[in-house]
C-alpha cells in the first residue's frame, strides 16, 4: 500500500469517527451538555498525556505554555474548540443534528472568509461564488424557519476561528491539543465539583471515559493522513464528515428536514463543489510552479 492510499485511508478513518460521534453523545443525553464537555476535556487530556509520555514529550508541555503570549494563544484555542464541542453536544441532546451537520459543510467557506478578511488572503471568482452561495442559502433556512441557524452558524465559526488561532502556534496537533484541554482542567474539574450529576451508573461512567480515545484518536488519524495526501485531498474527504452527521441525523434520530432544509443543503453542497474546484485548481497549479522552478534551477545549474 503506497504512502498516498495510507493516507487517504486514515483520512476516511478520522471523518468517520467524527460523522458518527452523534451515535455516542446521544447515549449521553441525560447528563447536561456542559458536564459532558467537561468529562470530554479531562479524559482527553488524561489520555494526550499517556501518549505524550510515551513519546517522551511530556515535558514539551512546560515550553508549550512558556510564556504569556503562548499561554494566552492556547487559551484562546481552548475556548474556541471548547465552545465548539459544546455547541455539538448541546446540538445532539436537544434535537440539532441536521443544523450541526451544516455548521461542518460551511466551516470550509468559513475559513475562506476569515482569511479573506483577518490574513488579507485573496480569493478567486470560484471561492466568492462559493460563499456567496452558502450566504443565501443560510438567509434562506433564517426566513424560511423564522430563525437564523445559529448552532450551525456558532460551530462553524468556533472552528474556523479555532483554525485561525492555531496558525499562530508552532506545535503539532497532540501537543497542541493537551495544552488546550489542560488549560480548560481548571474550569472543568470546579464545574464538575460543584454541579456534577452525583452517583453516575458504570455505563455512564464508562461513555465518559471514552470521551478521551473518541476525541484523540480521530485526530492521530487526521495528522498522519494530512503528511501523505495533498492539501486539495484533505478538503474534499472531511466533506465525508458532515454528510456522515446528516445521514445519522435524518435516518437514525429521524430530525425534521423541512422544505427550507430541502432549499438551502442542495445550494451549499453545490457551493462546496465550487469551493472544492477551486481548491483542486491552486493545489494544482501550486505544482506546477514547484515543478517549474525545480526545472529551471536544474536547467541553470
Amino acid at each position: 500500500m503506497s504512502e498516498a492510499v495510507k493516507g487517504i485511508v486514515a483520512l476516511v478513518v478520522a471523518a468517520t469517527v467524527w460523522g458518527l460521534s452523534s451515535l455516542y453523545y446521544a447515549q449521553l443525553r441525560h447528563l447536561p451538555p456542559l458536564e459532558v464537555l467537561c468529562y470530554r476535556s479531562l479524559w482527553s487530556l488524561l489520555f494526550f498525556g499517556v501518549i505524550l509520555t510515551w513519546q517522551g514529550r511530556l515535558g514539551q508541555l512546560r515550553s508549550a505554555l512558556g510564556t504569556p503570549r503562548k499561554f494566552g494563544v492556547i487559551f484562546l484555542a481552548a475556548s474556541l474548540i471548547g465552545a465548539n464541542w459544546f455547541g455539538f453536544i448541546f446540538a445532539i441532546k436537544f434535537g440539532y443534528a441536521v443544523e450541526a451537520s451544516m455548521g461542518y459543510y460551511i466551516f470550509p467557506l468559513v475559513v475562506v472568509m476569515l482569511g479573506r478578511f483577518v490574513l488579507g488572503e485573496s480569493l478567486s471568482n470560484w471561492q466568492w461564488g462559493a460563499v456567496a452561495l452558502a450566504a443565501f442559502a443560510v438567509l434562506i433556512l433564517a426566513v424560511g424557519l423564522g430563525v437564523p441557524p445559529w448552532i450551525a452558524l456558532g460551530l462553524a465559526f468556533t472552528f474556523g476561528g479555532y483554525g485561525l488561532v492555531k496558525k499562530q502556534l508552532d506545535l503539532g496537533p497532540v501537543l497542541s491539543v493537551t495544552a488546550e484541554v489542560l488549560t480548560l482542567a481548571p474550569f472543568a474539574l470546579t464545574y464538575l465539583f460543584l454541579f456534577g450529576t452525583p452517583d453516575k451508573d458504570w455505563g455512564t461512567q464508562i461513555l465518559l471515559a471514552l470521551s478521551g480515545p473518541l476525541t484523540a484518536s480521530p485526530l492521530i488519524f487526521f495528522a498522519y493522513g494530512t503528511r501523505r495526501v495533498r492539501l486539495s485531498t484533505v478538503g474534499i474527504l472531511q466533506y465525508v464528515n458532515p454528510t456522515l452527521q446528516f445521514v445519522v441525523a435524518t435516518t437514525v434520530f429521524l430530525e425534521p428536514f423541512t422544505l427550507w432544509h430541502g432549499i438551502a443543503f442542495p445550494m451549499i453542497w453545490v457551493a462546496l463543489v465550487l469551493y472544492s474546484v477551486a481548491a483542486i485548481r491552486q493545489d494544482r497549479a501550486s505544482r506546477r510552479a514547484v515543478s517549474s522552478a525545480a526545472v529551471s534551477s536544474t536547467t541553470v545549474t
